[in-house]
Protein backbone atom coordinates (compact mmCIF):
# COMPACT_ATOMS: atom_id res chain seq x y z
CA UNK A 1 0.00 0.00 0.00
CA UNK A 2 1.34 3.25 -1.23
CA UNK A 3 1.76 5.73 1.52
CA UNK A 4 0.96 9.42 0.83
CA UNK A 5 1.90 12.15 2.80
CA UNK A 6 -0.96 14.74 3.23
CA UNK A 7 0.13 18.44 5.08
CA UNK A 8 -2.95 20.98 6.08
CA UNK A 9 -2.67 24.71 5.14
CA UNK A 10 -0.59 26.89 7.76
CA UNK A 11 -3.15 28.30 10.91
CA UNK A 12 -3.60 31.72 10.60
CA UNK A 13 -3.04 33.87 13.21
CA UNK A 14 -6.89 35.12 12.39
CA UNK A 15 -7.63 39.27 12.27
CA UNK A 16 -6.79 41.75 15.48
CA UNK A 17 -10.25 43.31 15.48
CA UNK A 18 -10.64 40.89 18.86
CA UNK A 19 -6.89 41.39 19.74
CA UNK A 20 -6.02 44.35 22.90
CA UNK A 21 -4.83 46.99 20.17
CA UNK A 22 -8.03 46.61 18.08
CA UNK A 23 -10.16 46.61 21.11
CA UNK A 24 -12.43 49.81 20.89
CA UNK A 25 -13.29 49.61 24.56
CA UNK A 26 -9.90 49.29 25.80
CA UNK A 27 -8.83 52.10 24.04
CA UNK A 28 -12.25 54.23 25.10
CA UNK A 29 -11.29 53.06 28.43
CA UNK A 30 -7.60 54.09 28.45
CA UNK A 31 -8.68 57.65 27.28
CA UNK A 32 -11.32 58.27 30.18
CA UNK A 33 -8.56 56.64 32.56
CA UNK A 34 -6.28 59.34 31.26
CA UNK A 35 -8.55 62.29 31.27
CA UNK A 36 -9.69 61.55 34.60
CA UNK A 37 -5.97 61.38 35.60
CA UNK A 38 -5.77 64.85 34.00
CA UNK A 39 -8.69 66.23 35.82
CA UNK A 40 -7.33 64.97 38.96
CA UNK A 41 -4.01 66.22 38.95
CA UNK A 42 -5.03 69.59 37.48
CA UNK A 43 -7.75 69.97 39.89
CA UNK A 44 -5.40 68.96 42.77
CA UNK A 45 -2.51 71.64 41.31
CA UNK A 46 -5.22 74.49 41.25
CA UNK A 47 -6.79 73.74 44.35
CA UNK A 48 -3.42 73.96 46.50
CA UNK A 49 -2.57 77.00 44.54
CA UNK A 50 -5.78 78.80 45.50
CA UNK A 51 -5.42 77.86 49.26
CA UNK A 52 -1.52 77.68 49.87
CA UNK A 53 1.52 79.79 49.30
CA UNK A 54 4.82 79.23 49.73
CA UNK A 55 7.36 81.11 52.41
CA UNK A 56 10.78 80.31 52.60
CA UNK A 57 11.91 80.54 56.61
CA UNK A 58 15.26 82.27 56.67
CA UNK A 59 16.19 81.80 60.52
CA UNK A 60 16.56 79.21 63.04
CA UNK A 61 13.90 80.97 65.40
CA UNK A 62 11.62 77.95 64.59
CA UNK A 63 14.16 74.76 64.81
CA UNK A 64 14.02 71.62 64.60
CA UNK A 65 10.42 72.49 63.72
CA UNK A 66 11.79 74.52 60.82
CA UNK A 67 15.06 74.71 60.03
CA UNK A 68 16.94 78.16 58.16
CA UNK A 69 16.35 77.92 54.86
CA UNK A 70 13.51 75.83 54.89
CA UNK A 71 10.44 76.02 52.56
CA UNK A 72 6.92 76.08 53.73
CA UNK A 73 3.34 75.65 52.52
CA UNK A 74 1.23 78.22 54.70
CA UNK A 75 -2.59 77.87 53.78
CA UNK A 76 -4.43 81.39 53.79
CA UNK A 77 -6.57 82.17 56.65
CA UNK A 78 -8.48 84.70 58.50
CA UNK A 79 -6.79 85.70 61.75
CA UNK A 80 -10.16 84.65 63.57
CA UNK A 81 -9.80 81.38 62.71
CA UNK A 82 -5.92 81.04 64.70
CA UNK A 83 -5.95 78.42 67.21
CA UNK A 84 -3.34 78.34 70.47
CA UNK A 85 -0.29 75.86 68.90
CA UNK A 86 -0.54 77.25 65.41
CA UNK A 87 2.65 78.14 63.34
CA UNK A 88 1.14 81.47 61.66
CA UNK A 89 2.98 83.64 59.30
CA UNK A 90 2.42 87.31 59.67
CA UNK A 91 3.33 91.05 58.89
CA UNK A 92 3.75 93.58 62.10
CA UNK A 93 6.04 96.97 61.27
CA UNK A 94 6.52 97.27 65.16
CA UNK A 95 8.84 93.81 64.91
CA UNK A 96 10.10 94.02 61.67
CA UNK A 97 9.58 96.56 58.89
CA UNK A 98 7.66 95.13 55.51
CA UNK A 99 9.47 91.47 56.40
CA UNK A 100 7.07 88.27 56.90
CA UNK A 101 7.79 86.40 60.75
CA UNK A 102 6.90 82.83 61.32
CA UNK A 103 6.22 82.75 65.00
CA UNK A 104 4.18 79.83 67.24
CA UNK A 105 0.91 81.11 68.84
CA UNK A 106 0.83 80.50 72.68
CA UNK A 107 -1.88 82.64 73.56
CA UNK A 108 -4.76 84.31 72.14
CA UNK A 109 -7.09 86.75 73.31
CA UNK A 110 -8.08 86.85 76.95
CA UNK A 111 -5.43 84.02 78.17
CA UNK A 112 -2.80 84.96 80.66
CA UNK A 113 0.27 83.47 79.98
CA UNK A 114 3.83 83.25 81.86
CA UNK A 115 6.84 81.26 82.10
CA UNK A 116 8.09 78.97 83.66
CA UNK A 117 6.62 76.73 85.82
CA UNK A 118 8.77 72.99 86.12
CA UNK A 119 10.54 74.33 83.18
CA UNK A 120 7.23 74.52 81.30
CA UNK A 121 5.05 77.47 79.89
CA UNK A 122 2.21 78.13 81.60
CA UNK A 123 -1.52 79.26 79.92
CA UNK A 124 -4.39 80.01 81.85
CA UNK A 125 -2.77 78.41 85.01
CA UNK A 126 -1.81 75.32 83.06
CA UNK A 127 1.55 73.75 82.21
CA UNK A 128 1.82 72.92 78.64
CA UNK A 129 3.68 69.92 77.05
CA UNK A 130 5.41 71.21 73.95
CA UNK A 131 7.31 68.35 72.37
CA UNK A 132 8.30 70.50 69.48
CA UNK A 133 10.81 72.20 71.22
CA UNK A 134 14.60 71.04 70.58
CA UNK A 135 15.19 67.55 72.23
CA UNK A 136 16.51 68.28 75.91
CA UNK A 137 15.64 71.93 76.00
CA UNK A 138 12.92 73.83 78.22
CA UNK A 139 10.65 76.17 77.48
CA UNK A 140 12.43 78.49 79.98
CA UNK A 141 12.93 81.90 78.94
CA UNK A 142 13.98 85.12 80.33
CA UNK A 143 11.45 86.15 82.99
CA UNK A 144 8.62 87.94 81.52
CA UNK A 145 6.35 87.01 84.44
CA UNK A 146 2.80 87.26 83.70
CA UNK A 147 1.04 88.68 80.59
CA UNK A 148 -2.26 88.86 80.00
CA UNK A 149 -3.37 88.90 76.05
CA UNK A 150 -5.54 91.62 75.20
CA UNK A 151 -9.23 90.82 72.84
CA UNK A 152 -8.39 90.12 69.23
CA UNK A 153 -4.47 89.12 69.73
CA UNK A 154 -2.02 86.91 70.34
CA UNK A 155 0.83 86.08 71.93
CA UNK A 156 3.72 84.08 69.75
CA UNK A 157 7.18 82.43 71.03
CA UNK A 158 9.70 80.33 68.29
CA UNK A 159 10.70 76.89 69.27
CA UNK A 160 13.71 77.74 69.19
CA UNK A 161 13.05 79.92 72.54
CA UNK A 162 17.08 80.87 73.45
CA UNK A 163 17.33 82.69 69.90
CA UNK A 164 14.11 83.81 68.67
CA UNK A 165 13.70 87.43 68.52
CA UNK A 166 9.33 86.92 69.80
CA UNK A 167 6.68 88.15 72.11
CA UNK A 168 9.09 88.45 74.56
CA UNK A 169 11.56 90.51 73.01
CA UNK A 170 9.01 93.26 72.55
CA UNK A 171 7.47 92.97 76.16
CA UNK A 172 8.15 97.24 76.37
CA UNK A 173 5.79 97.96 73.24
CA UNK A 174 2.49 99.49 74.15
CA UNK A 175 0.92 96.41 73.16
CA UNK A 176 3.20 93.90 75.73
CA UNK A 177 4.85 91.70 72.64
CA UNK A 178 1.01 90.36 71.39
CA UNK A 179 0.75 91.11 67.12
CA UNK A 180 -3.14 91.54 66.28
CA UNK A 181 -4.90 88.73 64.51
CA UNK A 182 -5.53 90.53 61.44
CA UNK A 183 -1.94 90.39 61.25
CA UNK A 184 -2.01 86.79 60.28
CA UNK A 185 -2.17 86.25 56.47
CA UNK A 186 -1.38 82.24 56.76
CA UNK A 187 -0.78 79.09 59.06
CA UNK A 188 1.90 77.33 57.88
CA UNK A 189 0.61 73.54 57.62
CA UNK A 190 4.42 71.59 56.06
CA UNK A 191 7.83 71.79 55.32
CA UNK A 192 8.21 70.85 51.52
CA UNK A 193 12.28 71.53 50.95
CA UNK A 194 13.82 69.93 53.00
CA UNK A 195 10.72 67.68 52.72
CA UNK A 196 9.65 66.73 56.35
CA UNK A 197 5.58 66.75 55.54
CA UNK A 198 3.03 68.10 57.38
CA UNK A 199 3.91 69.74 60.99
CA UNK A 200 2.59 67.47 63.98
CA UNK A 201 -0.60 68.28 65.49
CA UNK A 202 0.36 70.86 68.94
CA UNK A 203 -1.61 68.57 71.04
CA UNK A 204 -0.49 69.91 74.73
CA UNK A 205 -2.97 73.15 73.85
CA UNK A 206 -5.84 70.87 73.67
CA UNK A 207 -6.76 70.80 77.45
CA UNK A 208 -7.24 74.79 76.71
CA UNK A 209 -9.57 74.35 73.78
CA UNK A 210 -9.77 73.56 70.12
CA UNK A 211 -6.83 72.96 67.85
CA UNK A 212 -6.66 74.14 64.30
CA UNK A 213 -7.20 70.75 61.92
CA UNK A 214 -4.88 69.92 58.91
CA UNK A 215 -5.69 71.59 56.13
CA UNK A 216 -6.79 70.40 52.34
CA UNK A 217 -3.04 69.25 51.48
CA UNK A 218 -2.87 66.25 52.22
CA UNK A 219 -5.62 65.45 50.06
CA UNK A 220 -4.74 67.87 46.90
CA UNK A 221 -1.28 65.57 47.17
CA UNK A 222 -2.97 62.11 46.67
CA UNK A 223 -5.24 64.35 43.87
CA UNK A 224 -2.14 64.64 42.22
CA UNK A 225 -0.21 61.56 42.66
CA UNK A 226 -3.25 59.98 42.10
CA UNK A 227 -3.80 62.02 38.75
CA UNK A 228 -0.30 60.99 37.65
CA UNK A 229 -0.31 57.47 38.12
CA UNK A 230 -3.49 57.25 36.01
CA UNK A 231 -2.36 59.65 32.94
CA UNK A 232 0.48 57.19 32.52
CA UNK A 233 -1.19 53.65 33.08
CA UNK A 234 -4.09 54.56 30.61
CA UNK A 235 -1.13 56.19 28.19
CA UNK A 236 0.90 53.26 28.82
CA UNK A 237 -2.34 51.13 27.42
CA UNK A 238 -1.41 51.16 23.69
CA UNK A 239 1.84 50.31 23.58
CA UNK A 240 1.44 47.66 25.64
CA UNK A 241 -1.59 46.20 24.64
CA UNK A 242 0.55 46.47 21.02
CA UNK A 243 3.48 44.53 22.45
CA UNK A 244 1.17 41.40 23.91
CA UNK A 245 -0.84 41.98 20.72
CA UNK A 246 2.15 41.12 17.71
CA UNK A 247 3.49 38.51 20.60
CA UNK A 248 0.20 36.69 19.81
CA UNK A 249 -0.39 36.80 16.07
CA UNK A 250 3.26 35.55 15.82
CA UNK A 251 2.62 32.39 18.21
CA UNK A 252 -0.62 32.12 15.94
CA UNK A 253 0.86 32.21 12.62
CA UNK A 254 3.33 28.94 13.30
CA UNK A 255 2.94 26.02 10.48
CA UNK A 256 -0.08 23.27 11.27
CA UNK A 257 1.08 19.75 11.58
CA UNK A 258 1.73 17.40 9.13
CA UNK A 259 -0.61 14.29 8.51
CA UNK A 260 0.40 10.96 7.71
CA UNK A 261 -1.73 8.83 6.55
Amino acid sequence: MGESTTRTAPRSGGGTSSGPVGSRTGQRLSGLVVALGLVLFLGGFGWAALVYRPYTVPTSSMSPTIEAGSRVLAQKVDGDQVRRGDVVVFTDKTWVSNARVVKRVVAVGGDTVSCCTKGKLTVNGKQIDEPYLPEGSKAEITDFGTVTVPEGRLFLLGDERQGSLDSTAHLTDAASGTVARSAVEARVDAVIFPWKGLLKRPSGFETLGAISQPGPLRITLWMIVGGTVMILGGAAYGPVAKRVGGRRSRVGTGPGPAHVS
